[in-house]
C-alpha cells in the first residue's frame, strides 16, 4: 500500500528522542448491494449502494535506545442500506515497543480480534463482497448472529479504550488484552463489564494454528476461537471453531488463485444454536447452515473488482459486487 508522508524523517532535538515520523494511509470502496431482507423493511429497498471511504493516519518515534512509540488514528464515512452516511473520526490507540514486546493502550487491537483465521483469508472486506456482508462466516456467534462481543479496533467508534501486550519471537505471537467499562453504581469504581482476552498463535511456513478465549464478566461474552489453515501453492484452506454459552459453530473455507490476478473463496459455516432455530425465511435464526462465495481480480495499481454472495442460516441472501482502490 502507498502511503503518503506528511514528514519523512524529523531529527527531535532532545536528549533521547532520534526521528519521528507520520503517515496516511486508507481505501475507498464501493459497488451494489442486494439484500433480500430489506423486503421486509418499510421505506427500503432491496438493492442499495454501499460505500466506505477511510484514512488512516500513523504516528511513530523511535529513541536513539531503540524504543519505539507509535499511535493510529482513522477518519472514516461510509454508506449502507440507502442511508448516506457522515465523516467520524475513532478512538485513538497509543503503543511502544522494544525487543519483541508492545504494549498499547486506548483503543486497543483486542487478543480474539488478532487470531489469524478469525476473518475470510485475504479477502478485501476480510469478509464476503464489498463490506463482509454481515461476516456470517466468522465462527464465534450468539442466538443474534455475529454480534462481535469481543474487544477489537474500532474504526469509527471509541473503542475499548482499554490495555493490551504483544509478544513475538519466531513463529509464536502471544496476546493478552484487559479492558473495564465504566457503569455499575458504587462511587469510585467503574463497575461495568470487563474483558480479558488471550491468544496464542505459531506459524509454520505457510501454515498456523491458533487459539484465543474471552472471560467477561457478562457470561454471554464468554468466547472460545481456535484455528488451523495455510497456503498449499495456489490452494489455501482453514478449519475454524467457535463456542458461546449460546452457539457452536464451525467453518470450513477454502480459496484458489486463478492466474496471477484472480481469487475465488468458498466458505461454509454450520452452527448448532438450539435457542435460535428458524421457523420462516428471515426471521434471523442463526442455528443451520450458511455459505459464501468471494472472486476478487486485482486490476493492478492498488485497485481490486470484488463480487460475493451470501445464503445465510435463515434463508436470506445477499448479493454484492463492486470495486475497492488502496492509496
Amino acid at each position: 500500500m502507498k502511503k503518503v508522508l506528511f514528514a519523512t524523517t524529523a531529527l527531535i532535538a532532545t536528549a533521547g528522542m532520534a526521528a519521528a515520523e507520520v503517515s496516511m494511509s486508507g481505501y475507498g470502496r464501493f459497488g451494489l448491494d442486494y439484500n433480500s431482507a430489506n423486503e421486509r423493511v418499510v421505506g427500503r429497498s432491496k438493492t442499495n449502494i454501499t460505500s466506505r471511504l477511510r484514512l488512516q493516519f500513523d504516528m511513530t518515534a523511535e529513541t536513539d535506545a531503540g524504543v519505539a512509540f507509535n499511535a493510529r488514528y482513522r477518519a472514516q464515512a461510509e454508506s449502507r442500506d440507502g442511508v448516506a452516511g457522515t465523516g467520524a473520526f475513532n478512538g485513538a490507540r497509543f503503543g511502544v515497543s522494544y525487543n519483541g514486546v508492545t504494549v498499547n493502550v486506548g483503543n486497543i487491537i483486542g487478543a480474539v480480534e488478532n487470531a489469524p483465521g478469525l476473518y475470510a483469508t485475504g479477502t478485501r472486506s476480510a469478509g464476503t463482497g464489498i463490506d463482509g456482508m454481515g461476516f456470517h462466516q466468522i465462527a464465534i456467534k450468539t442466538n443474534g448472529g455475529t454480534v462481535f462481543n469481543w474487544d477489537a479496533y474500532s474504526s469509527a467508534g471509541a473503542g475499548s479504550n482499554g490495555i493490551e501486550v504483544l509478544y513475538s519471537a519466531g513463529g509464536f505471537t502471544g496476546h493478552v488484552s484487559y479492558s473495564q467499562r465504566n457503569g455499575g453504581t458504587v462511587a469510585g469504581s467503574a463497575g461495568g463489564e470487563d474483558r480479558t482476552g488471550v491468544m496464542a498463535t505459531y506459524s509454520f511456513g505457510d501454515y498456523y494454528v491458533t487459539a484465543a478465549m474471552q472471560s467477561s464478566s457478562v457470561p454471554l461474552n464468554d468466547i472460545t476461537f481456535a484455528a488451523a489453515g495455510g497456503n498449499f501453492g495456489a490452494f489455501g484452506a482453514k478449519l475454524a471453531y467457535g463456542s458461546t454459552d449460546q452457539v457452536d459453530s464451525f467453518t470450513l473455507e477454502g480459496n484458489m488463485d486463478i492466474g496471477a490476478a484472480s481469487n475465488v473463496l468458498v466458505w461454509v459455516n454450520s452452527a448448532d444454536a438450539p435457542g435460535s432455530v428458524s421457523t420462516v425465511k428471515g426471521d434471523g435464526g442463526v442455528d443451520g447452515t450458511s455459505f459464501g462465495i468471494n472472486y476478487q481480480y486485482d486490476l493492478g495499481g492498488g485497485a481490486t473488482v470484488v463480487a460475493g454472495y451470501v445464503d445465510e442460516a435463515d434463508d436470506d441472501n445477499q448479493f454484492q459486487a463492486g470495486v475497492y482502490f488502496s492509496f
